[in-house]
């Protein structure tokens, strides 16, 4: 992916740039007035949004995140698909798919009428994707960059054949304090415990952290809030074609035994994932397609 091309065939001048990154990833780079933005083309991650009235970015990037060819990038908003969790046939596969340690394409970059800058990215099947998830496949991600961020992520079926999938848009919002964030919205919903044994249980209340939280939260509302009191703002989740939601922070063991994580990196994020997983399945038929939104909008 050489930057002078992608310069050549995308930019937009005075909105939208390509630039190379870290590990000479290619970012595509947006400031419109309304917002700035990082894009990483390979793993198709949004890295970095901010608005302009805004004193802090929405989204944490680890210092000690991996920029390497074959890894997962921790931070930004990773993309988890075909499958969200564990290999769910137990065949010893990566966690959480295989899209967001893997190069994409930029299929589009277009200023809307709103004045809003879109970029598109692509991704389609391949023999090596094939030797992972024997699939014909056509993904693309669209990241809208206004006074609020939407990324949606459409699933294209070109094969003959109906397949399932499980996926996330696994975001890491950067917070002020973590002892001080709460989630709202999830009040009375049920929850699958994966920092326990799994057992469901029933949300009382806001969600706090005072250790490690790692929940899948069932039949959840389409609009969930975070308040992050030390940063003294309120980010909104807006989400379309989800039923699920995760919420993960890891705490000071696993942040501290995490290579790309810095020791007291859990103070500083939370997840806050737009997902269909656990009984949350999709199945999409031939030349069928499915779409994964969000939108996310921060007040002070």
């Amino acid at each position: 992916m050489n930057i002078d091309q992608l310069n050549n065939d995308h930019a937009i001048a005075g909105q939208l740039e390509f630039i190379e990154g870290k590990g000479g990833f290619p970012l595509a780079r947006i400031d419109n007035g309304k917002a700035r933005a990082l894009v990483s083309v390979y793993a198709g991650q949004v890295l970095s949004y901010q608005p302009a009235n805004q004193a802090h970015d929405l989204l944490f990037l680890s210092d000690a995140a991996y920029f390497q060819a074959g890894k997962a990038i921790k931070g930004g908003i990773p993309v988890c698909w075909p499958w969200f969790g564990p290999d769910p046939e137990d065949r010893g596969r990566a966690a959480h798919g295989f899209v967001r340690n893997r190069p994409w394409t930029v299929r589009a970059t277009e200023v809307l009428a709103d004045g809003d800058t879109r970029i598109t990215l692509g991704l389609v099947d391949n023999p090596e994707t094939r030797d992972i998830w024997p699939e014909a496949f056509d993904l693309s991600l669209e990241v809208t960059i206004g006074a609020g961020l939407r990324v949606e992520l459409h699933t294209r079926n070109t094969g003959e054949q109906p397949f399932v999938i499980t996926q996330a848009l696994h975001s890491y919002f950067n917070v002020g304090a973590i002892g001080q964030v709460q989630v709202l919205g999830l009040e009375e919903s049920d929850y699958l415990d994966k920092a326990a044994d799994g057992s469901r249980n029933t949300q009382a209340g806001a969600v706090r952290f005072d250790q490690e939280v790692d929940r899948i939260y069932l039949d959840v509302r389409p609009g969930l809030i975070i308040d992050d009191a030390a940063f003294g703002r309120r980010i909104s989740i807006t989400s379309t074609g989800s039923h699920t939601a995760v919420v993960w922070n890891p705490w000071a063991d696993i942040s501290a035994n995490m290579g790309d994580l810095g020791d007291d990196d859990y103070q500083r994020f939370v997840c806050v994932e737009t997902a269909n997983a656990a009984t949350d399945i999709i199945e999409v038929g031939p030349s069928g397609g499915y779409r994964l939104g969000v939108e996310y909008r921060m007040e002070q």
